[in-house]
């Protein structure tokens, strides 16, 4: 990957082999351009400044959208999201756990924020989350992948940065562990997503089309993620 930044914006260049170039605006509103080798940066250049009018509607969308960003504290009373649903967190002294969902609240060893290290108890969070989403999107992916019509190699879940899911040429699957807060049609949506794309590697109407046999109200799924997605973080 390059970072261009000699135009109005910057925005980085990922090429490889495809037939066009395509704009995105990922989810920490950095600009990524895919683009065919065959394209130099003259031609990338061109295809930027002819965007400019959807570049910049896109990321004043984006700013919008982001509005929904949530800063959580570790705190008694404070809340967390596990599909779908708030939990309230309680601070607790007699667990062997570093956490807990039960009785309707996430526990939480108070000794964990002693000393006050917020990465390592964010990673509590994120380990909960990846290991309840290991058996819940393994079993979401064995359940859409006939109705796909597709044969995943594997699936795991784990940081993507700034992307809900990814897939390999190969057939690997790979889900990020923050879509275990979403609603679980929302999880669903992400499942198939990923799935269509061993059919369709990019977003073209042939891939919507795809995904539109499997799960008719993908529309939906898809604007929640796009309204909500920025406040599924801890």
């Amino acid at each position: 990957m390059s970072a261009v930044v000699n135009s109005p914006i910057t925005y980085s260049v990922i090429r490889s082999q495809r037939a066009t170039a395509d704009i995105i605006i990922e989810r920490d509103g950095s600009i990524v351009v895919r683009a065919p080798y065959s394209v130099d940066d003259a031609g990338l250049q061109e295809v930027v400044r002819s965007k400019m009018y959807w570049i910049y509607k896109a990321l004043a969308e984006w700013e919008e959208l982001n509005e929904s960003r949530v800063v959580r504290e570790y705190r008694n009373g404070e809340s967390f999201l596990y599909l779908g649903r708030s939990y309230r967190l309680a601070l607790v002294e007699d667990q062997e756990e570093q956490l807990l969902l039960k009785g309707g609240r996430f526990c939480m060893r108070r000794d964990l924020l002693e000393p006050t290290d917020l990465s390592s108890v964010r990673s509590v969070f994120r380990n909960f989350y990846t290991e309840r989403g290991m058996a819940r999107i393994a079993d979401r992916v064995r359940y859409f992948a006939p109705k796909v019509g597709v044969t995943p190699k594997d699936a795991a879940v784990r940081e993507l940065g700034n992307r809900w899911g990814s897939c390999t040429q190969s057939g690997r699957l790979a889900f990020h562990w923050k879509a275990m807060m979403a609603p679980s049609s929302v999880v669903d949506f992400i499942v198939v997503h990923e799935l269509t794309h061993l059919h369709e590697r990019h977003h073209t109407d042939a891939f919507w089309n795809e995904i539109d046999k499997v799960m008719p109200d993908y529309r939906d799924r898809r604007d929640w993620l796009r309204r909500n997605g920025a406040a599924l973080d801890v």
